[in-house]
């Protein structure tokens, strides 16, 4: 008998109202995921609520994209992540009986498809990669984020609490600045600055130029420092 791999079953076996209620019930859990992320990471109520109201705005299809980058940024929220229990949860969830969801669970074939297609679905990390001595970035499926038109990149891996896109640390022609990973190599702040590094708090970045030290929020304001006198 021919061995059943991931495709096999995705073609031969898949009831497709059975796998759009698992993603819905999968989702579900991926956002309680994320709560608790949040909650640990001592965001407020406040914030909790702001995340939860941008989700519920979201078709099933934008919830999980969001998601996706969102843990590719955050990559942290992942570290304590059971997909076989968020798996068993959503299954739990589909189930009406616990004949039915006992059996689900115990056919081998199911849970390795499901389990790969939660991955799939929101394990997509970006990578950095070089060209002609030159940096860029690319999406899981290879798609331009950044151009490797630069000296240097640093991607911020820092805990944000809302759905938002970071810019990246950039050098080019011996100065640095802020990139936004859009794909149009969006600058948000200019290439003025002798360096740029990571603060794990808002505003996120320190910058100096010349004697000037300061700090740039996420949308290149700079706020230069005031030093107290020795």
């Amino acid at each position: 008998m021919k061995k059943l791999n991931h495709e096999d079953f995705d073609e031969k076996y898949v009831d497709t109202i059975e796998v759009n209620e698992i993603d819905k019930f999968v989702c579900r859990e991926m956002i309680r995921q994320v709560h608790r992320y949040i909650k640990a990471m001592k965001g407020s109520k406040l914030v909790m609520d702001q995340f939860t109201a941008y989700i519920d705005s979201l078709d099933l299809e934008g919830k999980q994209k969001a998601l996706a980058q969102y843990i590719d940024l955050n990559r942290k929220v992942l570290k304590g992540c059971d997909f076989k229990m968020v798996l068993a949860r959503a299954i739990a969830n589909y189930c009406d009986t616990f004949e039915y969801m006992h059996a689900m669970i115990n056919n081998r074939g199911k849970m390795v498809y499901y389990l790969h297609r939660i991955k799939d679905t929101y394990v997509k990390f970006h990578e950095i990669f070089e060209e002609n001595g030159k940096y860029g970035m690319r999406d899981h499926e290879g798609n331009i984020l950044l151009h490797p038109v630069y000296d240097f990149l640093r991607t911020p891996y820092v805990y944000v609490d809302e759905l938002m896109i970071m810019p990246v640390i950039a050098e080019k022609d011996g100065k640095m600045g802020l990139v936004r990973p859009d794909g149009k190599d969006t600058i948000v702040a200019d290439f003025v600055y002798d360096d740029v590094s990571l603060r794990t708090e808002p505003p996120f970045f320190e910058a100096r130029k010349g004697k000037m030290r300061g700090t740039l929020d996420r949308y290149g304001r700079f706020e230069e420092q005031t030093l107290n006198p020795q």
